[in-house]
């Protein structure tokens, strides 16, 4: 699917924020390519053929809507061409209070008239530094996203097959930061004050944008040094300068993100370790193009109205209107990475880059940013003597600030 993680080194700038910005080496193959006159579900049942067809096919099910529709898609295709159906696969976590999805999930099994589901109930053990994710740190050394790990067990269980996920459904179907501003202009939403703002930016040359977008970078980062923090919101605001207006092209442009490149290299070494495959159907070419014929000049108001028009006979209302969407951090961040954090003293981590102090004051909160957990990450590597010779090595992240 794309080339071997170890060549996207991440640099000191991208471990320390948690964040990877840029152009990518070489844009998301994104398969299946369009075909003409394909409807969105055609087209998403299409990209889930070649998983269907190496089996076991698993799919990456946490119930939210995303996951609900790549699993649905790929049961409608399954039972249309006579192949196995496929097995949603669950990571529970049944003392994280805000990870909780199991109303949702047995809902939509249940409406796909499902009986196989692999269900894997955690406690510690997806901790950031917890068994799964060193195992991997040990084999691969850092991986951006953080919680690439999180699809360890779910990979595990589909050896010799494949698995699907719902990557990419929040960039596809996220609306543009440019929508406000487009919507107003074609008369379609009552201006407000600030939209003079909104369009007077979105006319202005990149340059002009990407510099006021730079000042307004939305979030504060106090466990990094000022020169880190500034040269954070330069590299943010070229990537958010750089997005385009019409949906095709930031289609296009969502391909050729350096971070989407990183993640799914870092999700397909850890298919290599299982002789399985992992496939992304929403951000196929494929689905992208019927999606932009189906979605028309306008688009859609809005997410919901999108997956209602899109997969209203595949799911129940419920299921496509939810705003509603879990968060794993407390999955992530347990005793074991308190633990850690509190015998932390600092080493492994570039001055030049992250506060140490300030650090130390993030970790000792009970929900510590999630910025800051590949920094976790890479100070235990560095404690525990780093990844394996060839992969990527924690010593990367000592080196100097670098925009991204």
């Amino acid at each position: 699917m794309s080339n071997d993680a170890r060549a996207h080194g991440l640099t000191a700038l991208e471990v320390a924020s948690g964040i990877v910005l840029g152009d990518a080496a070489s844009p998301y193959p994104g398969r299946p390519a369009a075909r003409r006159g394909e409807t969105p579900l055609e087209a998403l049942e299409l990209a889930c053929l070649p998983a269907l067809e190496r089996g076991p096919c698993l799919v990456s099910f946490s119930g939210g809507r995303d996951s609900s529709v790549v699993l649905a898609a790929a049961v409608h295709a399954a039972r249309r061409e006579g192949l196995p159906l496929p097995v949603p696969a669950t990571n529970r976590f049944p003392g994280a209070q805000h990870a909780d999805e199991a109303k949702w999930q047995e809902l939509v099994v249940r409406h796909l008239r499902l009986t196989d589901w692999v269900r894997n109930d955690y406690t510690d053990e997806l901790d950031l530094v917890g068994p799964v994710a060193t195992g991997v740190l040990r084999r691969h050394g850092l991986l951006w996203p953080f919680n690439a790990h999180f699809h360890a067990p779910l990979l595990e269980a589909a050896r010799g097959g494949s698995l699907l996920t719902g990557i990419g459904g929040d960039e596809v179907f996220g609306r543009s930061r440019w929508a406000r501003a487009r919507a107003v202009l074609a008369l379609r939403e009552a201006p407000r004050p600030r939209d003079c703002l909104r369009i007077a930016l979105l006319a202005s040359p990149r340059l002009a944008r990407r510099m006021v977008l730079a000042r307004r970078f939305p979030a504060a980062y106090p466990w990094l040094t000022g020169e880190a923090l500034h040269a954070l919101a330069r590299g943010w605001g070229a990537e958010a300068s750089s997005e385009p207006a019409r949906l095709a092209r930031r289609l296009e442009w969502l391909r050729k993100r350096r971070w989407l490149e990183v993640g799914s290299s870092s999700l397909d070494l850890l298919a290599g370790d299982n002789d399985a495959t992992i496939e992304h159907p929403l951000l196929s070419a494929g689905f992208g193009a019927a999606f932009v014929a189906r979605a028309g000049r306008q688009g859609f108001d809005d997410r919901s109205a999108a997956m209602k028009a899109l997969f209203g006979e595949l799911l129940p209302p419920d299921v496509l209107s939810r705003t509603t969407k879990a968060c794993f951090d407390a999955a992530f961040w347990t005793d074991r990475s308190r633990e850690f954090a509190q015998a932390w003293r600092g080493e492994g981590l570039p001055a030049s880059v992250v506060d140490q102090a300030a650090l130390r004051a993030e970790w000792s909160g009970r929900e510590p940013d999630a910025h800051t957990y590949l920094l976790l990450q890479a100070a235990w590597l560095s404690r525990n003597g780093g990844a394996k010779k060839g992969h990527l090595d924690v010593s990367r992240v000592a080196g100097g600030v670098r925009a991204a």
